[in-house]
């Protein structure tokens, strides 16, 4: 199995502009988790998917693959979607979230691993939701996942609502999970996904993968215990401090 990951990468963003090349502790953002991806033994090969030559330039300086893509693409998946068109030698894309510098190549391995069963489509990771803070975090998408490993929804809200009980109890009676952004595709289904209307689900929750689901695309979940520490906002760079 020939895996590529990809790290979409632009620098407009209204909530924090030029971020990828924002410096930390001497590295840009960029750098950082294109180092972290490369050092997944399970992906064959790294790309930087952006739209903007300061990216580009600043990516192959530092000794990476960057390629450029078109302005008009609506999600990092659509960006995937262009540069795995033009590398049909790779079975799965990983795509890797460009604002986490720390990412843990173990998390691009597990995910890397639901390949293994030929009949994935789709995966991605979640992670056990221990307290009530992130419980009722609705910047943070809950995932419903079946018997089969699979996801069910993606929620902003906290999905199940434990009835007849109060929410500060709710972690009693059912396990959470929260997701963890980074997806893996098959290339073809990549291709398949990106041409999909956007559906109804999609616009109420603001959540690109349920328009897959709702399409009738399987996503395999695989459980992780390591947190991820994306860069949203200025004021999260401060927070990586805790976590190198």
């Amino acid at each position: 199995m020939n895996i590529l990951g990809i790290i979409p990468a632009r620098y407009a963003s209204s909530r924090f502009p030029g971020k990828p090349l924002v410096d930390i502790a001497g590295k840009s953002m960029i750098q950082r988790v294109y180092e972290q991806a490369k050092k997944c033994v399970d992906v064959a090969e790294v790309i930087v998917a952006t739209d903007d030559s300061r990216i580009l330039d600043h990516v192959q300086a530092f000794g990476g693959l960057a390629v450029m893509t078109a302005d008009y693409h609506q999600s990092g998946t659509d960006r995937c979607a262009e540069v795995a068109s033009l590398h049909p030698e790779y079975d799965v894309i990983i795509n890797i979230q460009g604002d986490e510098p720390y990412i843990d190549p173990e998390q691009i391995t597990k995910l890397a691993t639901c390949f293994n069963d030929p009949g994935t489509q789709i995966a991605t990771l979640i992670k056990k939701i221990l307290t009530r803070e992130e419980l009722f975090n609705y910047n943070s998408p809950k995932v419903v996942i079946n018997k089969l490993s699979e996801a069910v929804y993606f929620s902003r809200a906290t999905l199940p609502h434990i009835r007849g009980q109060e929410p500060d109890n709710w972690l009693e009676f059912y396990t959470y999970f929260k997701h963890i952004g980074i997806y893996g595709y098959r290339a073809d289904v990549l291709q398949q996904i990106t041409k999909l209307p956007i559906s109804g689900l999609e616009k109420a929750e603001s959540l690109e993968q349920l328009r897959w689901i709702e399409n009738g695309y399987r996503i395999k979940v695989a459980e992780t215990e390591l947190e991820t520490h994306a860069v949203d906002v200025p004021a999260d760079l401060e927070k990586l401090n805790l976590f190198k």
